[in-house]
């Protein structure tokens, strides 16, 4: 019950807009240079996560932690975490880029539902 609300909180789909100005990160270098030391933010959901130049990922949603691991994979962020105990399935996704301020993740390697955070 409580990973379908993460999942249904987490999958907002953005459509893109006519002054879309989202770049792809193509590489795992561009992206630890954008996330380093920040942390990225979702405030409408409470989300906050550490996605760490180690390959580890730390937060918390709701009330409840957020840990698990990443890679890049073929030019796409691969992630597979746990919130509050309950697993979220592995799933690599497309990373776009908004400046040095607004990261999207798209799941399905671009093909299904964003959600963007903020980065603080």
């Amino acid at each position: 019950m409580k990973y379908a609300f993460l999942a249904a909180t987490l999958a907002i789909t953005a459509a893109p807009a006519a002054s879309d100005s989202y770049v792809t990160v193509k590489d795992q270098a561009t992206f630890v240079s954008l996330v380093q030391g920040k942390e990225l933010r979702n405030r409408l959901y409470g989300v906050r996560l550490n996605v760490l130049d180690n390959g580890q990922i730390a937060g918390a949603a709701l009330g409840w932690d957020i840990v698990g691991s990443w890679t890049w994979q073929d030019g796409y962020f691969c992630r597979e975490m746990s919130w509050g105990g309950d697993q979220i399935p592995y799933n690599c996704q497309l990373v776009e880029a908004n400046g040095d301020q607004l990261l999207r993740f798209t799941v399905d390697q671009g093909a299904g539902d964003s959600a963007s955070f903020r980065l603080r």
